[in-house]
């Protein structure tokens, strides 16, 4: 079997290159950083004709090779570099046939690397749409390459592409033009210094800011010839080396590439009136947004039922069939309790992915950028500041990352500090639980009221960022100028491939990321709840049993029992009225004795958990940090899970989920669990609207990841701005979480 290719995807933001390497690698592909950067790095497996495979590596998007990003500066890196390991053997440019003029500048600088290039002309099906028509064979000849007529959305083309790809080395790799012409007293000195190197490389090398490891940058700089031209001449040769490209370009398409104008006229500008107009525009995107919260609620509720019984089910059958013993009470009290305390929000997190990816893929986002470059203006920021603000909603990691495409620095310094105030999925666990647990059932204009609050914490999110960055923007003395300038992707109906890739993309690293530290945690925690070193802890049934033969079951337990026993009396009653049935005085009296013990000595076990829990190495810890969160409304058992959700917020519920399960065999779930929780000095339901609402402003607000944390630091190269976030939101967290426990109480 030949061994594997190397084939790098380059290409324009916008031209379907996620598209076509989703098309060529399937599910075999892996997300990761490129060593040492934060830049995402992306790579797949194909199986090519003839049994060949092929490392397919998705580079970012990128206009041209001037860098002006450090995105863009990988491409550069990794074409200049034959000692990479990704070094390709073949490049695919992704072109799209509406933009063929603006992508091929890219394609013929790669062509000028002597690199094998391939061409591939995405978007087919919107040809006859747009009343275009390509001669094929005259552009091959003229480009000097191989071409793809490719429709990722029908499936066309993809074959070819892999033929290419096969049959790589019979590809050309001549230049298309000699970019000598510019200056050519320079080059010819250029060529003289460096009699071995490649003229185009060098060029490069020289007018880039890039790590090329072949060529030693020093021993350049050291030479006459490059310091004979000052940064400003390079950028004037830059500029002459793009107008010579159009030129070339312009007199290809002339012959090859011809448009009927009455057909490419209409739809997108008519829409583009409606949702960037400067009222609509925000109108329907916030409209868009109450539609999503909804549905993230309505439709997730009947998986999220599922799961919650499957993960109740699977403790108790841990617990019937396993040995009884240390082992099985941390397998169902310990690992199972914590990993579904996240794995139930699955559906939830996995519709959020759905909503975003689909508001990508149709090149509505966009449009949302461009729209609120005016609102982002008065704070310091640009329409570019917003797409890490929006893609926050997923992960502040990687929508931190995503500052790198803000070329200035100031700007890109305030949405770094800024993006952790984002609602991310992280905080949706959180939120969705408090806000089932106290805020009522009910709906105005349609939408519940559930609903409603959680898209009230997405905006006060996004209100605390802008307010922040206000801030940031007058404190910050970094003198800068910037502008907007970004491109309208054509309106498209979503892949369904692509969505659905992203969602299951997504939302498994939400889950193994998150359950890695769950799972870590909620041993420990199990371990810490289930031990304990005092006599308390040691003797806690023989203590428990003598309080309640003196005192009884406290006024709370008492009347959950009564409860519970009139509703069993209630289910009787309803199955003679449908059998047909009477059940004798005595049988009732006997049915409601047993129920009624059974009932009593589920309470009997509750109370001695709690103690145990209460007096185990967990319990000490938590009622030395209880003064602390008290003044919020908080116990001692949620200042733990506030504690450990420092590692990552979505912790908070796994952590619940393990503390109400250690020694507890009822088969309540972790909501019912936390719903009967009694705050010990007001005897009232401990989660109730003040202390919800506390819970949720101080999870808006603070930092609580330790990742993101990380992030921080590698992006701006110090520990001294995440210093100041995590200082600076938490504090504000516990402020504002104080001042609405203390007025809701």
């Amino acid at each position: 079997m030949s061994k594997s290719i190397n084939v790098a995807l380059i290409g324009n933001p916008n031209t379907g290159k996620t598209s076509v390497f989703n098309q060529l690698t399937g599910l075999k592909q892996k997300v990761g950083n490129y060593p040492g950067i934060t830049v995402e790095k992306k790579e797949g497996i194909c199986k090519l004709p003839r049994g060949v495979k092929a490392h397919i590596l998705d580079l970012p998007g990128t206009y041209s090779l001037n860098t002006t990003s450090l995105d863009e500066s990988v491409v550069v890196e990794l074409l200049l570099n034959k000692n990479d390991k990704d070094f390709p053997d073949v490049a695919v440019v992704i072109t799209d046939v509406e933009n063929l003029k603006r992508n091929l500048l890219l394609f013929t600088q790669i062509k000028d690397l002597k690199i094998p290039a391939i061409l591939v002309i995405n978007m087919a099906d919107r040809m006859s749409r747009k009343g275009i028509s390509l001669d094929i064979p005259l552009l091959e000849e003229k480009l000097n390459t191989k071409i793809a007529l490719v429709s990722t959305r029908k499936g066309t083309g993809v074959e070819r592409i892999k033929e290419l790809i096969a049959d790589y080395k019979s590809l050309s790799i001549s230049p298309v033009l000699d970019t000598t012409v510019i200056a050519p007293e320079y080059f010819d000195s250029l060529r003289e210094t460096f009699p071995k190197e490649d003229l185009y490389k060098l060029w490069l090398v020289i007018t880039q800011d890039v790590n090329f490891t072949p060529i030693e940058k020093k021993h350049i700089a050291d030479t006459s010839s490059f310091t004979t031209k000052s940064k400003s001449e390079l950028k004037r040769l830059q500029q002459k080396e793009t107008i010579l490209r159009y030129q070339f370009i312009n007199g290809i398409l002339k012959q090859t590439y011809k448009v009927d104008m009455n057909a490419a006229k209409g739809f997108r500008a008519a829409l583009d009136k409606i949702l960037t107009h400067r009222i609509f525009g925000y109108l329907i995107f916030f409209l868009i947004l109450l539609t999503i919260f909804q549905a993230i609620y309505d439709w997730s509720s009947y998986p999220m039922d599922m799961i919650d019984a499957f993960f109740a089910n699977a403790s108790e059958w841990v617990k019937d069939t396993m040995p009884p013993g240390v082992f099985t009470n941390l397998i169902a009290e310990g690992v199972l309790a914590g990993i579904g305390g996240i794995v139930i929000f699955i559906p939830q997190i996995a519709f959020l992915f759905l909503f975003i990816s689909l508001l990508e893929e149709s090149g509505y986002m966009s449009r949302v950028v461009f729209l609120m470059d005016r609102i982002m203006r008065p704070f310091g920021l640009s329409g570019k500041s917003v797409v890490p603000l929006i893609s926050g909603t997923a992960c502040a990691i990687p929508a931190i990352m995503a500052t790198r495409t803000i070329e200035n620095w100031k700007e890109r310094l305030i949405t770094i500090l800024v993006t952790p105030f984002t609602t991310c999925s992280a905080r949706l666990p959180i939120y969705l639980i408090i806000i089932a647990l106290v805020i009522p059932d009910g709906r105005f204009l349609g939408l519940s009221y559930q609903a409603l609050t959680l898209m009230f914490m997405y905006f006060i999110g996004f209100a605390a960022s802008l307010g922040s960055a206000m801030i940031l923007n007058k404190i910050l003395k970094i003198n800068s100028r910037s502008f907007f300038v970004m491109e309208m992707p054509n309106y498209k109906m979503p892949l369904l491939k692509n969505v659905a890739y992203t969602v299951v993309e997504k939302t498994k690293s939400f889950v193994v990321g998150a359950g890695k530290i769950i799972l870590a945690i909620s041993i420990i925690l199990w371990f810490l709840g289930s031990n304990g070193f005092s006599d308390k802890f040691k003797n806690a049934e023989t203590i428990i049993d003598t309080k309640l033969k003196a005192e009884g079951f406290s006024e709370y337990n008492q009347s959950r029992i009564e409860e519970h026993l009139a509703a069993y009396k209630a289910t009787l009653k309803n199955g003679e009225e449908k059998n047909n049935l009477r059940l004798t005085t005595r049988g009732l009296a006997d049915s409601l004795d047993r129920k009624k013990k059974e009932l009593v000595q589920t309470a009997e076990q509750e109370e001695i958990a709690s103690y145990k829990l209460e007096n185990s190495f967990m319990g000490y810890m938590g009622k030395a940090i209880e003064p602390i969160v008290r003044p919020l409304g908080y116990d001692w058992k949620i200042g733990i899970a506030v504690l450990t959700s420092f590692a990552a917020r979505e912790v908070f519920v796994g952590t619940l989920a393990t503390i109400y399960s250690v020694g507890n065999d009822g088969e309540e779930t972790i909501k019912n669990r936390m719903a009967a929780e009694v705050d010990p000095i007001t005897k009232k339901p401990l989660f109730n609207l003040a202390s919800g609402v506390s819970l949720l402003l101080f999870y808006a607000f603070a930092m609580q990841c330790m990742s993101t944390l990380a992030i921080v630091k590698r992006e701006t190269n110090t520990w001294k701005w995440p210093t100041m976030q995590l200082v600076f939101m938490s504090a504000f967290a516990y402020l504002v979480a104080l001042i609405a426990y203390q007025i809701l109480k």
